[in-house]
């Protein structure tokens, strides 16, 4: 692989006759990750709650669906074996962030958080485990710089996120016998929609973006093909499992 998590994110991975499924594809990380696996070959299935931004990307299969409804992990499965035919890489990239202190906590605001960043891609990654043994295939975590930092205001964001970190460890273990990979990219801030989607006013969200960009050392936040490169890495290495590899201009060293 050359140029991987370069200037433009560009990988010259070649994923042809290979299937991939991103979730989060509607719009940052995952909408790269998506545009990047297609050029490298791959029959992508991009999946989002949002089916606009899914028919914007174009050559891949648009599947709009709430991950936390009932039955949404088997749902997309089967759309990519019945599309497909078969399935060699699952990117869990859909999450969301709650800006949370807490005087703010509730049992709601929880139960929500982890719904989006644990449990849907837990039970993703058992409907897809079938179809990844018969093709000794990788799974790819997306966490966060802030899985494995603290974040003042936002612990259960952060909580769920180191939860993600563990979880690709363990499955690395149980599943090494199976030759299936995991591994995850933990990005810094990275441009994207995440801090709107969570609710904060659009003066917050620079005031935000702001603060950020001056604690990184390389001083700016990333660009999404940035991340989405080292995505295609993880996924195409066949030696590397159980990895957490951290994308943030620096900022953990700070």
């Amino acid at each position: 692989m050359q140029d991987v998590g370069g200037k433009r994110g560009r990988s010259m991975a070649d994923f042809g006759g290979r299937v991939v499924i991103v979730t989060g594809a509607g719009s940052g990380i995952g909408r790269a990750a998506a545009r990047l696996f297609v050029a490298a070959g791959a029959e992508v299935l991009a999946v989002g709650r949002r089916p606009e931004p899914l028919r914007e990307l174009g050559g891949v299969e648009a599947l709009p669906v709430d991950l936390c409804g009932p039955g949404a992990g088997e749902l997309v499965v089967a759309t990519a074996i019945e599309r497909f035919g078969r399935l060699d890489v699952l990117v869990n990239n859909a999450g969301a962030f709650d800006l949370m202190p807490l005087p703010d906590v509730s049992a709601e605001r929880i139960e929500a958080l982890f719904a989006v960043n644990v449990t849907a891609p837990s039970l993703l990654a058992q409907a897809a485990l079938p179809h990844l043994r018969a093709t000794q295939g990788s799974i790819v975590n997306v966490s966060s710089t802030f899985g494995h930092r603290p974040l003042a205001g936002a612990a259960h964001y952060a909580a769920a996120k180191a939860a993600i970190e563990q979880l690709t460890r363990s499955w690395a273990l149980e599943l090494a016998h199976d030759q299936i990979r995991v591994n995850a990219v933990a990005p810094g801030p990275t441009e994207s929609e995440a801090l709107t989607a969570a609710g904060l006013p659009a003066e917050l969200v620079e005031q935000v973006k702001a603060d950020e960009a001056a604690r990184i050392p390389l001083g700016r936040r990333g660009e999404p093909e940035e991340v989405a490169g080292w995505l295609l890495h993880l996924a195409a290495s066949s030696w590397l499992t159980g990895q957490v590899l951290t994308v943030d201009g620096g900022l953990e060293l700070s």
